[in-house]
């Protein structure tokens, strides 16, 4: 995927453009639109109700994205990610995220420090009880919030995206209780070196996090996880 991660124009994700746009690209990751299926302007715009313009707009853009590929004359068709995308991201993020934990040990406010103990523990509490949803919705959140000390808004923007790209995956790994718990060491870890201020630590053990991540999506087979 030429386009993945690259600066993309922006897309008010508030406008009617950016609402189809997010939607049209959320059935894609989630595998609603399968590999090479043609994306038809007026079905998309019918289920939407809305017109053709603001879907070829967004095909535009997710064209850019790498995920959508437009033959003139013919039509758009799903490239999605692929297992190669997957593990490229991962490989990508871990740097990514090392550096922001990094930024983040000299940013970060003890209030957004008190947010990410409340998560921890309640990840805890999940992952013991197997809520899939509530997981992956902690798992965001925690990463959201280390993203956002950072304070830079380039960090914000690509792992933001790379975070959202693998959310089918990520949905997968979580689904095993042991390596929900096992995540969530690694985020009290983390969480401990960025209260400390230790941004070498901080860095290294965001790195390894993301290893371990791709590590255990491997073992699951990603080839069978985006079937």
């Amino acid at each position: 995927m030429d386009g993945l991660g690259v600066q993309k124009e922006v897309t008010d994700k508030y406008s009617l453009r950016g609402r189809v746009f997010n939607r049209i690209r959320e059935d894609i990751l989630s595998g609603k639109y399968r590999q090479n299926e043609e994306l038809k302007e007026t079905s998309i715009g019918n289920e939407l109700g809305v017109s053709r313009t603001p879907v070829r707009e967004a095909l535009r853009q997710l064209e850019l994205e790498g995920l959508v590929n437009i033959i003139p004359n013919k039509g758009a068709y799903v490239t999605g990610i692929t297992p190669k995308d997957i593990h490229d991201i991962y490989m990508v993020r871990s740097y990514l995220e090392g550096l922001c934990a990094r930024w983040a040990c000299e940013n970060i406010t003890e209030e957004k420090i008190e947010e990410l103990d409340e998560i921890v523990y309640l990840f805890e509490f999940h992952a013991k009880k197997e809520h899939i949803e509530q997981l992956l919705e902690l798992d965001n959140k925690f990463h959201e919030i280390i993203y956002e000390a950072s304070e830079s808004k380039i960090l914000v923007h690509v792992l933001s995206d790379f975070h959202h790209y693998v959310e089918r995956v990520r949905k997968v790994s979580l689904s095993s209780t042991s390596r929900a718990m096992k995540c969530n060491v690694e985020h009290t870890a983390l969480l401990e070196a960025i209260k400390l201020r230790d941004a070498d630590k901080a860095e290294a053990l965001a790195h390894e996090h993301m290893m371990n991540s791709i590590k255990n999506i491997s073992e699951h087979g990603i080839e069978n996880i985006l079937k």
